[in-house]
């Protein structure tokens, strides 16, 4: 086998999810990933820590070293190494590893380990749910679209909660917990939000009638940013594409599932004879 086929097959494994083998590598990953976690936090757990530190110590730095031979050959396998060390999932695979080697020097820092956990993202991808991931991008589309009127409404809600906290100031006294403006503000936007801590609470008739008023507000402002949002939601096509191949170039993905060339740089997304 050529180091071209090598790269190849290794890329095929390594990014793809609709191989067989690559479905096998990270569904094995993610349990890797899993067991990291479950063990930093066992070992957060003064009885478990102190009584098998050293056997998590042990699978610690096995599955560290597993990471590290992974991270290599995501590496080695790409034309422009670059493209990955760079990337959001570069950083991360990162991120999860050099935790670990950085204890050897500084004390404590195998906690941040638990960052592995942001590694499970790839689980989209092993389960073949790239639906789910266009549907959250058509949201994010969405939200974006519609934040000139969500942030109007944003602010009409901080003007509501600024009159009506001023008038709860005027109607209640010192001894219920309204002793200022901004106590009665945050008081407001408690109640508005039906959070209701219940720190503090009106105890004349006409501030729990004010308070009746808010809180009824309160489910009625929930669904204003819901149906802005559904509105902006509805209007949207739905043309998602499961194809989960990453170009072995540029790392660009999201591909249509017929492609064949790379819709960011323009190259083969199969170029091995």
């Amino acid at each position: 086998m050529g180091l071209k086929n090598l790269k190849h097959r290794l890329h095929e494994i390594i990014y793809e999810a609709d191989t067989l083998a690559g479905k096998v590598f990270d569904l094995v990953l993610l349990i890797f990933i899993l067991s990291s976690v479950v063990m930093v936090a066992l070992e957060s757990v003064a009885e478990i820590g102190q009584k098998y530190q050293r056997q998590l110590d042990i699978a610690e730095w096995f599955i560290t070293i597993i990471f590290s031979v992974e991270y290599i050959l995501r590496i080695f396998s790409i034309k422009k190494p670059s493209r990955y060390i760079f990337s959001v999932y570069g950083i991360i695979d990162f991120v999860s590893i050099i935790p670990k080697y950085i204890s050897l020097f500084f004390a404590g820092t195998q906690s941040l380990l638990a960052l592995r956990a942001l590694r499970l993202l790839r689980v989209f991808r092993i389960l073949k749910l790239t639906h789910f991931v266009g549907e959250s991008n058509s949201l994010i589309k969405a939200l974006v679209r519609s934040k000139t009127k969500i942030l109007v409404f944003m602010f009409s809600v901080v003007i509501l909660c600024i009159i009506f906290g001023t008038i709860m100031y005027m109607v209640e006294d010192d001894e219920s917990g309204f002793s200022s403006i901004p106590t009665s503000i945050y008081w407001c936007i408690v109640t508005l939000t039906t959070v209701g801590y219940g720190d503090i609470a009106p105890e004349s008739p006409l501030g729990q009638f004010i308070a009746s008023l808010i809180m009824i507000l309160g489910y009625g402002i929930i669904a204003v940013p819901t149906g802005i949002v559904s509105a902006e939601f509805t209007t949207q096509a739905f043309n998602i594409d499961s194809n989960t191949q990453a170009c072995p170039h540029c790392m660009t993905s999201h591909h249509k599932d017929e492609a064949k060339y790379c819709h960011q740089c323009g190259e083969m997304l199969n170029d091995v004879e």
